[in-house]
């Protein structure tokens, strides 16, 4: 890293003094919102003088050395010189047997053949032909003034898993680490992501045009693990936030970890001020999200192999069992849906859930389940007939009528569901409509009043 110092200096345009303020090319770029927020500021002041406090003064210990390239090498940080310029980047290797949560990183072999279902088409994976990707950015919107100063990735590499976090100092360092990066991505076959289709990958690709960098000629094939967590948690989990997801479902626990809305204000503080050390907890986050993005991949896969029963704990409420067996019946494994269903209805849940499983069931054609649970909805209601209530007479109205050829027992139901919509409907606004409104029930209610009378008068002879 010799004369890194002055390389620094003459990249950011100036002399020693230079540092002191923010370039005007990445601010110009930056979104203001995210780092003009005074609680989002203060925060950050807070934990970059934190981490200031923290990190030992190398410069007196070693004479000679520049006080930023000590601080730098303290956090491991290197300067990766290309052929297209200069970028920052640290580097940490992990053993397989490394733990994170509940599950070691050498689970990744065992949840591969489940991974294969989110893209069956594909073929396998193969361990180092899949690529995690995290993005710490100037902003939070998908615009072109937001700008990735850290590219995190992970990957496989001879044995070891590799966490790799790429760091720009200024907008002219982006072009070679986007460089890198896209060579990189042409290598492999399978980008996994949390909320990437939506933001990394979409931001990825706009930079790499902006900076006439040519994209892979064929696309990985996108794991984006948000749209699981969303299937199986999004009721039983207070935010799908990565780092509540892998707090309830992975048993990771993080100490001391900055939140990652705060990680573009302390970007800014370290280009005013020239110092990295409040840059070692944006690192430090970083790395955690991959590492969870690697063991959430694994919960994933494990569960997609079948071994819901066998090495990770099956859910304990009905909502979560039954959503997660909606997922496995999307995935194309409803044979490891159904012992979930099974549980789920020894459970008490929200009657919306039993409508939800009872839905499924007719689809199905599992009318003798979902007889039972339009039924159970009813009987949760109580003699208050409300919307689920409504819903699954409804259902147990045309079930009757239709399939079981009862008129008597839907005319019954359906009245019921016309007393629901009717005690509603003083309720509702002028206009407002309903799915199953009181006209449409009063009109079913009447059509089988006649057909039921019909019937009564050939049964009788008459």
């Amino acid at each position: 890293m010799s004369g890194f110092k002055e390389r620094m200096n003459r990249l950011r345009g100036g002399g020693s003094n230079s540092g002191s303020e923010i370039p005007e090319a990445l601010a110009d770029e930056a979104s203001a919102a995210a780092i003009e927020e005074e609680l989002l500021r203060s925060e950050g002041e807070k934990l970059a003088a934190k981490s200031a406090a923290a990190m030992p003064d190398l410069s007196e210990q070693e004479p000679g050395v520049d006080p930023e390239e000590a601080v730098w090498r303290q956090m491991g940080v290197i300067l990766r010189q290309t052929d297209k310029g200069c970028y920052l980047q640290r580097r940490i290797q992990y053993p397989g047997v490394f733990s994170h949560g509940t599950h070691t990183l050498n689970e990744w072999r065992s949840a591969e053949e489940g991974l294969r279902k989110f893209h069956g088409s594909r073929g396998e994976i193969g361990e180092e032909a899949i690529l995690y990707l995290d993005l710490e950015t100037t902003g939070l919107g998908s615009g072109t003034g937001n700008v990735p100063f850290m590219v995190g990735l992970a990957y496989m590499e001879s044995g070891f898993w590799v966490v790799e976090q790429n760091l720009i100092r200024h907008p002219s360092e982006e072009r070679a680490m986007l460089h890198e990066l896209a060579l990189r991505i042409g290598r492999c076959s399978h980008l996994a992501t949390y909320n990437g289709k939506s933001f990394d990958w979409p931001l990825v690709k706009s930079r790499m045009i902006m900076n006439a960098i040519p994209l892979p000629s064929e696309e990985p094939a996108h794991l984006d693990f948000l749209h699981p967590s969303r299937s199986i948690w999004r009721n039983t989990l207070p935010s799908l936030k990565l780092s509540y997801v892998e707090e309830e479902r992975l048993g990771i626990q993080r100490e001391e970890d900055v939140p990652g809305s705060l990680a573009p204000s302390l970007y800014f503080q370290y280009l005013a001020s020239g110092d990295p050390s409040p840059l070692e907890g944006v690192f430090r986050h970083n790395e955690s999200d991959l590492l969870s993005l690697v063991c959430l991949s694994v919960r994933f896969g494990l569960l997609l192999s079948g071994e819901i029963f066998n090495r990770i704990p099956y859910p304990e409420e009905a909502e979560e069992l039954v959503r997660c067996g909606l997922w496995l019946e999307k995935m194309g494994l409803a044979s490891l849906a159904e012992p979930l269903y099974l549980l789920a209805e020894g459970k008490e849940a929200d009657s919306s859930l039993w409508l939800k499983l009872a839905e499924r069931d007719k689809k199905a054609g599992n009318f003798e389940r979902a007889v039972l649970l339009w039924q159970k909805v009813v009987c949760i209601s109580g003699s208050r007939i409300g919307p689920d209530a409504q819903e699954a007479c409804v259902q147990l109205s045309m079930y009757f009528e239709h399939r079981v050829k009862d008129l008597q027992q839907g005319l019954l139901f359906a009245e019921m569901a016309l007393r629901g919509a009717e005690e509603r409907e003083t309720l509702l606004k002028r206009g407002e409509k309903r799915k199953h409104d009181a006209v449409g029930m009063r009109a079913r209610v009447e059509r089988l009043r006649r057909k039921a009378g019909v019937q009564h008068h050939l049964e009788c002879g008459e």
